[in-house]
């Protein structure tokens, strides 16, 4: 076997300090500092166990996150449960962000993503607290990468990122919101919280209808807000409160977004405007459970590419915005989002084929400090939904949601404790087609009311 032999250099510095331990040792204890040495030690022992290890010295690596877990209480005026799983709002999830400064004005950097969730609350039914996707990213006890992106950053010039990243109207209206609701609560937490739930009229089921097909929108029934996505994304530096971002990625699919931020007075203003299109209807895959579609913007149909082609194009947008009151903290965040497919594709005889989705919402509610824990947020939102077509489901539908709630900061945790109320009724119109394909009827048929109560926490670190 090979030898390695020891230099004499480093010898006598090991032998000398082999011969002065004992003696330092001695002296600490003389001077009773044993303790304070042993204590010390422990704790450099701690530290190093609980140390992100880097590759290198040269980019900082910052690991941060959130777990949002809650309990969700059902009621469709015949059945009643509660599931317990991840809130889906804001997914529980770990980042690792690295960074390295190149210059006083430059910066390198990276973020890692990924999310994690136990039973993912926008899939269940009342049915299945388990998730019936195909697709293993949506179903439970997985992990799914949302985020992965290289980027160059400067305070004079802006950011540019090249991967998976947030595309510019991802969150467009969401993000309107400074507020603690924004946390647990936002804009698309009316489609999360119906999930997958199906649909019923005096009591009984409509066909395979469910909430989802009455919603339209590319994020979480949202019209308005966008996606995550492979893209090239630039985000301008802030110039007196505005802002702006595009994003560009393959196969015609891109977006841009201008915001303002700034107080005025007493006041907080935001307001975000974004516009974005498609003509990438996405890719189905074959997975253990099923087909699924991967990327793109499937606006027609969440289930299959093929009623989105030939000449496919989508196109979403909207506007958010909030003002607070900062002495009182009165607020009212509202918005509007739509969105727009349009194909040449030859639907069945028979179908009536509506392109436009529209939404709007307002929310009031008031926000300030009454405790020694942290801010207190006391809310209610009424949130318009008049959807377009669900191909081969509905011709068209009106749903109304109704909210209320409280959402208390405990600062010391950096933790969030929510109680969530909400009631949605409707009503979705058919014809002739979709009511053989087992949707809506023909004509007008009344929802019965759908009742959450969703209590839970998120808590950072």
């Amino acid at each position: 076997m090979p030898t390695h032999r020891r230099s004499p250099l480093a010898t006598l510095f090991l032998g000398a300090l082999i011969f002065a331990l004992p003696a330092w040792h001695a002296t600490a204890k003389a001077d009773g500092s044993d303790t304070c040495c042993a204590d010390l030690e422990a704790r450099i022992a701690e530290l190093e166990e609980t140390t992100a290890r880097k590759g290198n010295r040269k980019v900082s690596l910052t690991v941060s996150g959130w777990v949002n877990e809650a309990m969700f209480i059902w009621d469709d005026g015949v059945d009643h449960d509660a599931y317990i799983g991840t809130n889906y709002v804001e997914q529980s999830r770990f980042r690792f962000i690295g960074e390295a400064k190149i210059s006083k004005d430059w910066t390198a950097g990276y973020i890692i993503e990924v999310g994690v969730q136990g039973h993912p609350s926008n899939r269940w039914d009342q049915d299945n607290i388990a998730s019936q996707s195909a697709s293993e990213a949506n179903r439970e006890y997985a992990l799914n990468l949302r985020k992965s992106n290289w980027y160059f950053k400067s305070k004079t010039y802006g950011k540019l990122a090249v991967g998976l990243d947030a595309m510019a109207t991802y969150h467009l209206l969401d993000d309107a919101d400074p507020t603690l609701t924004r946390n647990v609560n936002d804009v698309e937490g009316t489609g999360v919280f119906l999930a997958a739930f199906r649909l019923r009229s005096d009591g009984q089921y409509i066909g395979n209808l469910r909430w989802t097909d009455a919603l339209r929108g590319i994020a979480n029934s949202t019209p308005g807000d966008g996606l995550r996505r492979d893209v090239i994304r630039y985000d301008t530096p802030e110039w007196h409160g505005f802002s702006g971002a595009a994003a560009i990625g393959e196969t015609y699919i891109g977006d841009l977004m201008a915001q303002y931020k700034n107080d005025i007075g007493d006041y907080t203003v935001i307001v975000r405007g974004g516009y974005g299109w498609s003509n990438d209807p996405g890719t189905m895959m074959d997975g253990p459970n099923g087909t699924f579609v991967v990327g793109g913007t499937s606006c027609i149909s969440g289930s299959t590419t093929l009623t989105s082609k030939p000449d496919f194009h989508c196109r979403w947008g909207g506007v958010g915005s909030t003002v607070m009151h900062n002495p009182t903290g009165l607020f009212l965040y509202g918005g509007w989002g739509q969105f727009t497919t349009t194909t040449e594709h030859v639907f069945p005889a028979g179908i009536q084929f509506l392109s436009t989705s529209n939404m709007f919402f307002l929310q009031p509610g008031i926000e300030r400090q009454w405790n020694s824990l942290g801010k207190t947020n006391i809310f209610t939102e009424y949130r318009r939904d008049d959807s377009g077509s669900a191909v081969g489901k509905t011709v068209s539908a009106n749903v109304d949601t109704w909210q209320a709630g409280v959402v208390q900061k405990i600062d010391a945790a950096d933790m969030l404790v929510y109680l969530v109320y909400q009631n949605s009724s409707g009503d979705v119109f058919g014809n002739e087609v979709t009511e053989k394909a087992k949707g809506a009827p023909v004509g007008k048929t009344s929802l019965d009311p759908f009742q959450i109560v969703v209590v839970g926490s998120k808590i950072n670190f």
